[in-house]
């Protein structure tokens, strides 16, 4: 893969708990509780294209249980700086549950510092994208967040009324 530089601002979402352990964006909890695509040797932070994308990953990875106190933020990311978009073809087995194969590529993306971000396929929601975020990147610092703000989840969603 070769980084290409972004020719527009794109937003994308998080959500977390901004009274836990780790900042909201930070990529603290990713070196404790690596994701699909890093280890503990590479931290990196998760972002989704779209705000319903972020939720369904955090439905998705909270096992069906309303999770307490989470709120987002929108993530800007300017033109002008480096991404790489991950092809689910060039990787078979990227989206296995075990996620050998995604670590693997997203901990060599991590530490080659080729690009600040990198587009990949959400599991949960195929069309949709996550977006990973490279802390260690030196254009990390053109990275700018909105202030945290409440998510307010539709009980329906845990199968209550």
């Amino acid at each position: 893969m070769t980084a290409q530089t972004l020719d527009r601002v794109l937003t994308c979402s998080r959500i977390g708990d901004p009274s836990g352990k780790y900042p909201i964006f930070d990529a603290t909890g990713s070196k404790f509780y690596p994701g699909r695509w890093n280890t503990p040797a590479s931290p990196m932070i998760y972002a989704s294209e779209h705000y319903s994308t972020a939720l369904l990953e955090k439905l998705v990875h909270g096992s069906g249980r309303l999770p307490p106190n989470q709120h987002y933020i929108a993530i800007t990311i300017p033109n002008g700086v480096s991404y790489e978009t991950f092809e689910p073809a060039s990787l078979p087995g990227w989206d296995r549950a075990d996620c050998a194969a995604s670590k693997v590529f997203g901990e060599a993306w991590q530490h080659s510092k080729r690009s600040l971000l990198l587009v990949v396929p959400s599991v949960v929601a195929r069309i949709e994208h996550n977006i990973l975020i490279n802390p260690e990147h030196p254009e990390f610092r053109r990275v700018t967040t909105s202030l945290h703000r409440p998510v307010w989840w539709d009980r329906r969603l845990f199968g209550e009324r």
